[in-house]
């Protein structure tokens, strides 16, 4: 496939490039993946790419219960992982359905189409946790840019992940709160309008400050009790 974008082989200078990918990886680098649905459309979502721990070792992904990048894997055996730098991609693709005609979004400032390999599955609870080794294709990277250091868009990125457990047993609610209460002070305090846009749209898409605020009334109505 392509965009018409060239492929560019150098590595990133510093930094470990698994062969076949356009860009380095480290711990686990936060992704974004198209997968082809039964409808003919790429649905977007997150994905944590786990860097390698020896050379020649695959990179790997899981999935996590039956979403519709693991059935797009399995039926489909593959899909478009993206490197963006724009928040509200990172937080649509989280947190709502998102699909697409195209399977390289216009934000990507690289892409690396992959095929798939299921390689590890394990239980918590009622969640099937799947492993997959992402074996690339073919690749290109559109833009280079200078890195910048900005708290609000990590703040941003560890939202979407407290976010999206809301929802999900086994993981307390008043703490996922009080994260994302936290992330929201960052990115008010140390975000630029890109972040705060993004944020805005986290609080669209789950409501999580309403969640909250029974909680709080009563907390404010205890304190009251004791001044009186």
């Amino acid at each position: 496939m392509s965009d018409g974008a060239p492929d560019r082989d150098r590595p990133r200078a510093g930094a470990p490039s698994p062969d076949g990918w356009p860009v380095a990886l480290r711990g686990v680098t936060e992704s974004v993946v198209t997968t082809l649905g039964p409808n003919d459309r790429w649905n977007v979502a997150a994905l944590g790419l786990h860097a390698p721990a020896e050379p020649g070792d695959p990179v790997t992904a899981r999935t996590y219960g039956r979403t519709r990048t693991w059935r797009n894997f399995t039926e489909r055996g593959g899909g478009v992982v993206q490197f963006t730098t724009h928040p509200r991609t990172f937080v649509d693709a989280a947190l709502t359905v998102r699909e697409t005609d195209d399977p390289v979004l216009e934000g990507a400032d690289a892409w690396v189409e992959v095929t798939v390999d299921e390689v590890g599955r394990e239980t918590e609870g009622d969640t099937t946790i799947r492993t997959w080794a992402l074996d690339p294709v073919e690749r290109a990277v559109r833009r280079e840019r200078v890195p910048t250091i900005n708290r609000g868009f990590g703040a941003v990125i560890d939202a979407t992940v407290a976010a999206s457990r809301l929802d999900v047993p086994g993981f307390d609610t008043d703490e996922l709160l009080d994260r994302l209460a936290y992330f929201a002070d960052v990115v008010d305090r140390c975000g630029g309008p890109a972040e705060r846009d993004a944020f805005a749209r986290i609080d669209e898409a789950t409501g999580w400050r309403a969640l909250g605020q029974p909680e709080a009334d009563e907390r404010e109505r205890d304190r009251g009790d004791d001044e009186s």
